[in-house]
């Protein structure tokens, strides 16, 4: 397979549609909805994936009055029940190649709600139709994808959000200003942590035995991009391919987006200058149960010291209590973020209100909560007004980039890896910069952003 990093990639064989985004005032960046043949005004929405967290999305999409669903597509029959439900009379689709073609120029935006490996692949093809997108965290299932979809969105001028809703809920929005107000000071260190485990949903080690694929679903399809292998069941579909590295991410791609969102906003980083990973071991199938990866990013204005260090842990590792200096009564959460500042520390709960520590020194500082947001209706209103999200693939690019290149790192652990950004490889690794993307199943190649 033609090397997809190389710099003379091929352009896609799929045409750019007319974008659905027409004119506006020059000073926005993305042009607002002009809906051609939608004469009632709404947003026309065409949903990839409608059960488990897919009809999350959907029923948080379609909570927005402005919001008309016109195809739902799964690639499990049997999965259509919510979503009938709660949206009557939406067209089915278990091909979501079907759906976007004969839906043509009577869709405007996409949600895309499947594992992660299909991410990339779906919303692409959206994007190059035009249209704009929500993609559920981690937004891709590669450290090239993630380039890939942010480059496409910049060139479709289309409005994006990634699915990690927290990002607009008010406790990671009140973590973020406390840090941005300096109320801690300059900040010189960040441990992140999940109490999850990377193989967590399954806990196998291989392939179980094949298995007979039910009838309502269409497995050809579901494996798209990834390697074919045998159905097996209550393994893979309809939720344990988390666990699988063809499929999913592990503990870090299930979480990272979330948890290290708040600290990329707060702070201002973007790109990790190296990457380092420690585990309890791997293989070519699943996830390490547990890891502690070490990113080392370039200062902000907001961070103090030449470099940030950045500690993220899953699977029951958790930073020294100790550091966070508080009371011997308190714990550290389960899941969250400790930001140590040079006039205090944060304790951010996974999800839950930041905690300010020493107590002594904060027991008169009055925390007032940010407001609370609909992740999904804010994607929505952007899109009708044309304004950019703090969500976009802008910025949720760069963040799935260094959440993936913690996955490179858990394959090669010990060795610390040189990240260089703007050439998107490892430039001490050859064998870890090939692990930036994957090969690609026949007939379900991603081709590079021309």
């Amino acid at each position: 397979m033609k090397n997809l990093l190389e710099s003379n990639h091929r352009a896609s064989r799929r045409q750019f549609l007319q974008t659905t985004a027409m004119g506006a005032a020059a000073s926005i960046a993305f042009p607002a909805l002009v809906r051609g043949a939608n004469l009632n005004g709404r947003l026309q929405v065409a949903s990839v994936g409608v059960n488990g967290m897919g009809f999350s999305d959907v029923s948080s999409i379609g909570s927005h009055k402005a919001v008309k669903f016109v195809g739902f597509c799964d690639v499990d029959t049997a999965r259509f029940d919510k979503a009938d439900k709660a949206f009557p009379g939406v067209p089915h689709f278990q091909d979501f190649r079907e759906m976007f073609s004969k839906l043509g120029g009577q869709f405007d935006a996409a949600s895309v709600s499947t594992p992660d490996h299909m991410h990339a692949y779906i919303a692409l093809d959206a994007m190059r139709r035009g249209k704009h997108v929500f993609c559920q965290k981690p937004l891709t299932h590669t450290v090239w994808e993630s380039r890939q979809m942010r480059l496409q969105a910049e060139q479709s001028k289309v409005i994006t959000q990634m699915g990690n809703q927290i990002h607009s809920h008010k406790e990671y929005r009140t973590a973020v200003k406390l840090v941005r107000d300096g109320v801690i000071g300059k900040v010189k260190a960040v441990h992140s942590w999940v109490g999850v485990q990377g193989n967590n949903y399954s806990k196998l080690q291989a392939p179980p035995a094949p298995g007979s694929v039910p009838a309502s679903l269409n497995w050809e399809i579901w494996v798209g991009t990834a390697p074919m292998r045998d159905y097996a069941p209550d393994v893979y579909h309809p939720f344990k391919w988390r666990d699988w590295q063809d499929f999913g991410s592990g503990a870090l791609g299930d979480f990272g987006c979330h948890i290290l969102d708040p600290i990329f906003t707060a702070l201002d980083i973007r790109e990790p200058l190296s990457v380092r990973a420690e585990h309890d071991g791997i293989n070519q199938q699943v996830w390490p149960s547990s890891e502690t990866v070490h990113y080392i990013f370039p200062a902000t204005r907001f961070t103090a010291g030449p470099t940030l260090p950045v500690t993220w842990s899953d699977g029951g590792r958790q930073p020294d209590q100790a550091l966070a200096q508080m009371p011997s009564s308190a714990k550290l959460p389960g899941s969250g973020s400790l930001i140590i500042g040079e006039g205090g520390n944060i304790v951010l709960p996974h999800v839950g209100m930041p905690q300010l520590y020493p107590v002594e020194k904060f027991q008169s500082f009055d925390v007032k909560p940010e407001s609370q947001l609909s992740h999904w209706h804010v994607w929505v209103d952007a899109v009708l007004a044309g304004k950019k999200t703090s969500d976009g693939f802008d910025y949720a690019g760069p963040l799935a980039e260094a959440v993936q290149l913690g996955n490179v790192a858990a394959r090669f652990p010990g060795q610390e890896l040189k990240w260089d950004a703007k050439a998107l490889r490892i430039a001490n690794h050859a064998e870890a910069s090939a692990r930036l993307t994957k090969r690609y199943r026949q007939g379900w190649e991603i081709h590079a952003v021309a």
